[in-house]
């Protein structure tokens, strides 16, 4: 996370070419799957889950996995959301990935697309309403992601155990 995004990629390009995914749907979603940030969040909700949670299946005999499969990732619903919610954000408004992973006109990204209409290159001088109304278009699914899920992110210890 301490690493910009733009150091990584070169290292990036090097991966998908060398694993033979590159100019691939393969190679624009994989590496989006894996994150810094959802591994942070996971690790920090895990801590956040109360010991006398876990001790209280121990006592009802459940074991390790059970343990955490029965109670400790239905606890994680809101934490799995958000990260569904940040990385749709972030890989549906990422641009340097697409650059980077793909380079057939087939495989162009809304994201690219839009980035080449305001840099002037699929018409002949700039359009700025165009270049709005794809802006616009391109907040819709985030939005519609977001709301979707608002709900669901609240506090899943919250009644766990009784004090």
């Amino acid at each position: 996370m301490a690493v910009p995004g733009v150091v990584l990629l070169i290292p990036k390009f090097l991966v998908i070419n060398q694993l033979g995914i590159y100019d691939s749907y393969f190679g624009m979603i994989v590496p989006l799957l894996a994150d810094a940030a959802g591994v942070f969040i996971m690790k920090n909700f895990f801590e956040s889950i109360p010991v006398s949670v876990e001790e209280q299946a121990k006592v009802d005999g459940a074991g390790t996995f059970r343990t955490f499969w029965s109670i400790v990732l239905s606890m994680s619903v809101p934490a799995v959301l958000t990260i569904v919610i940040l990385s749709f954000q972030g890989s549906w408004n990422g641009l340097s990935h697409f650059i980077v992973s793909t380079q057939d006109p087939a495989l162009t990204t809304l994201t690219k697309g839009v980035a080449q209409l305001s840099s002037g290159q699929l018409s002949a001088g700039t359009q700025y309403p165009l270049e709005l109304a794809a802006a616009a278009i391109m907040t819709i699914p985030v939005a519609i992601v977001f709301f979707i899920f608002q709900k669901r992110i609240m506090n899943a210890t919250a009644g766990a155990v009784k004090e």
